[in-house]
């Protein structure tokens, strides 16, 4: 992506002026991002997505001051009648179960694959919404069909009111309002509160972003780390030739603690081993993910990335799906070509080592990727 080309979908910003300006910083209302919008995917085949297993979906429904949630699968038959008002269905990642929507997520990749997370579509019924709230991560608010009114506002009070499912904030003070049509888009840093109602039927697409959460990510980051370290061979045993008898048995021993710091600082000064760590804790696919085998002995003509695999890289390593791999000069370059650019031509492949082209294989064998091929 040319980050310094002027896109429609900012609203004649470049990406580049975008991140500079926008991001993090302050909202923006783009009419016509993408003009003649036609949402990829219809009412029927979202209401059937959310009540599939493995779906991550939600109903909430406003009805006489009360807020439900429900949390899915949500059969199709257990939903009110479509002439209901206040009710909506939330589902999340559906880029991962439809090309279309997974093709239209690429256009945000300005922003790094690190920080992307996924595309939700929201259906609501007249009145529909899910309260005044605030997130903690970047959204862009894409109108796909019908018309949503929206009030932002620099939230100061956090307060929510209690006793409710949902985390709506208590005291909203809205200070813009908007109504979307198709094809339309609102872009909202963290903290922005806002508010969406349904006028009338419509779908709104949110393309969420990740924010990591630091003691989760250190978390995941240590246990990787732990885990690496609990490979070593020949790993050294506490030993204590010199311990006197004691009095207080139930005191730690000062030898003991600093054979345990020395431990965790061995692991943490492991050359890349944070760096390696992070990148498989980023590229780790969601729990609700699963990819299907293909078949093996196929000849590589080009390759392209499933919808559902994550794929990154830094300095010294390839990062896919959760695992690692080294990676040096041409092949490198190859792969980070691929995490890029999301498929190699025949033409890269030409270039290709044997190794890679077997790592490729088997990436295809698992369902991480896909040969444009034919059988040997």
């Amino acid at each position: 992506m040319d980050i310094q080309q002027p896109l429609a979908l900012l609203g004649g910003l470049t990406p580049a002026q975008f991140m500079r300006t926008h991001w993090h910083k302050k909202p923006l209302l783009v009419r016509q991002a993408m003009p003649q919008f036609e949402p990829p995917v219809q009412r029927a085949e979202l209401l059937s997505l959310a009540g599939e297993e493995g779906v991550e979906s939600r109903m909430i429904q406003h009805k006489k001051g009360q807020w439900s949630l429900r949390h899915g699968p949500i059969p199709r038959r257990s939903l009110p009648a479509l002439k209901t008002p206040g009710w909506t269905v939330l589902v999340q990642g559906v880029d991962l179960h439809n090309d279309a929507t997974h093709a239209l997520l690429q256009q945000f990749r300005f922003v790094p694959e690190a920080r992307l997370d996924d595309l939700m579509i929201s259906y609501a019924t007249d009145g529909g919404g899910v309260g005044p709230h605030f997130d903690s991560y970047d959204v862009f608010l894409l109108q796909a069909h019908g018309k949503r009114r929206w009030r932002i506002g620099r939230q100061k009070d956090g307060t929510l009111k209690g006793g409710l499912p949902l985390k709506i904030l208590a005291h909203f003070v809205p200070e813009q309002e908007f109504v979307l049509e198709p094809g339309d888009m609102l872009y909202l840093p963290p903290g922005w509160a806002h508010d969406g109602i349904a006028e009338g039927e419509c779908m709104t697409y949110s393309i969420g972003f990740r924010s990591a959460n630091r003691a989760e990510l250190a978390q995941d980051v240590l246990v990787r780390i732990a885990e690496e370290a609990g490979d070593e061979e020949d790993s050294p045993i506490y030993r204590d030739p010199k311990q006197p008898a004691v009095t207080n048995p139930g005191a730690i021993p000062a030898q003991l603690q600093e054979f345990a710091r020395d431990a965790v600082q061995r692991a943490l000064a492991e050359p890349w081993a944070l760096e390696r760590a992070l990148g498989e804790s980023l590229t780790e696919p969601k729990s609700n993910v699963w990819f299907e085998p293909a078949e093996a002995n196929v000849m590589l003509e080009g390759v392209v990335l499933d919808r559902r695999t994550r794929m990154m890289y830094d300095e010294r390593h390839i990062f896919i799906n959760g695992d690692s791999y080294r990676a040096a000069g041409r092949d490198a370059t190859l792969m980070r070509r691929l995490a890029d650019q999301r498929a190699l031509s025949a033409r890269d492949l030409a270039r290709a080592s044997d190794d890679a082209l077997e790592l490729l294989s088997s990436w295809c064998e698992t369902g991480w990727a896909h040969a444009e091929s034919s059988p040997f």
